[in-house]
């Protein structure tokens, strides 16, 4: 079985702990993540001001595709600079009619809205994203912490990150390989 892949893609005000958790499981298990800078290569300051350095610019990670999964952390800022960003668009619509994962956390999900992606899908982001998310009647609603819809896995904010990471190692690698990741993690059942 080849590698699965992963592109995280990291704008200016992402929520730091659902980026860094979520890259940091899903190396442990295995795949190679790239985290793509949505306006290049430069650190970029996040929402707490944590400063994370990408891989690559989404530019240069696009021509490495495709991937199994494209994620988008929340943040507000983080996810309105994704919302508006054509790129990401592309990237979003080549995943979806490619049939491939898409995930999205807190406010991230409100890009795939700003995008069109997965209309008439159950999702679920942070509480105070829902009225957004709702907007236009486009998606089912759901206050699951992890909601899986098809190829497209929503979660709710920086406390549900680790379940959030674990869905997408299952939905690529499988339960044994995410049970695997999640038992040295000492996580709260």
């Amino acid at each position: 079985m080849a590698a699965k892949r992963a592109m995280v893609i990291l704008a200016k005000g992402a929520e730091e702990m659902e980026t860094v958790i979520l890259v940091d499981i899903m190396r442990r298990a295995g795949i190679t993540v790239t985290v793509a800078g949505l306006s290049g290569k430069e650190p970029v300051q996040c929402s707490r001001d944590v400063l994370l350095c990408p891989d690559a610019s989404l530019e240069e990670a696009r021509k490495q595709g495709p991937y199994d999964v494209v994620v988008l952390p929340g943040g507000n800022l983080g996810a309105q600079n994704l919302s508006e960003s054509s790129a990401v668009k592309d990237v979003l619509k080549d995943q979806e009619s490619s049939k491939r994962l898409i995930a999205a956390i807190c406010a991230g999900p409100t890009a795939l809205l700003a995008h069109g992606i997965a209309y008439g899908s159950k999702v679920t982001t942070h509480p105070l994203a829902r009225d957004k998310m709702m907007t236009g009647d486009h998606y089912k609603y759901s206050e699951s912490r992890v909601e899986k819809d098809g190829n497209l896995i929503t979660s709710r904010g920086p406390g549900t990150s680790f379940e959030f990471a674990l869905a997408i190692v299952e939905a690529l690698m499988g339960k044994e390989v995410a049970d695997q990741v999640k038992a040295p993690l000492v996580l709260k059942d």
